[in-house]
């Protein structure tokens, strides 16, 4: 198995773990707000999915004119590093536009990815980041950030009083 088939596997495998999250859940649901510092699940998938572009696309092979199909400009602020949640639903797009972009936002990475050459991995990635220095390790970040929203929205669940489901 190539490095790219194997990244490729743990990405598809964090965002199969994430969407079972989503089961029991009703629209409502996603934007309410369990207590004071406690964002919502809309914010966390909507962040997931800027996280997957960031990490997936653009520190691999840099922006692209035709990424706006992927993401808005308003969408990466509304759920980028560093914003913060709304209790205000009015403030987000409906959970099925959520929902479609953070899926159209993946089948793009696997998409690329299936298409990567894997000595593309050993160069470096741009712009620098604490936790990688190379495309490899970009892509490897990828599902440990995805998993770590997963846990989120896992508590989220919880603290809304829905049953576990793992």
């Amino acid at each position: 198995m190539s490095r790219i088939e194997s990244l490729l596997g743990q990405i598809n495998l964090a965002r199969g773990y994430t969407q079972s999250m989503f089961e029991g859940l009703e629209p409502e649901d996603w934007f309410r707000m369990a207590g004071d510092g406690v964002t919502h699940i809309a914010w966390q998938v909507g962040h997931l999915a800027v996280g997957e572009y960031y990490l997936g696309l653009i520190r691999i092979r840099g922006p692209r004119e035709d990424d706006a199909s992927l993401l808005t400009e308003e969408l990466m602020t509304l759920f980028g590093k560093g914003s913060t949640p709304s209790a205000d639903a009015a403030a987000y797009p409906s959970v099925a536009e959520i929902r479609a972009f953070f899926d159209r936002v993946h089948e793009q990475v696997v998409k690329e990815l299936g298409e990567l050459p894997d000595a593309v991995l050993d160069e470096p990635t741009e712009p620098p980041h604490p936790m990688f220095s190379t495309k490899l390790g970009a892509l490897a970040f990828c599902p440990m950030h995805e998993m770590l929203h997963a846990g989120q929205i896992g508590l989220i669940r919880r603290l809304l009083g829905k049953v576990p489901l793992h």
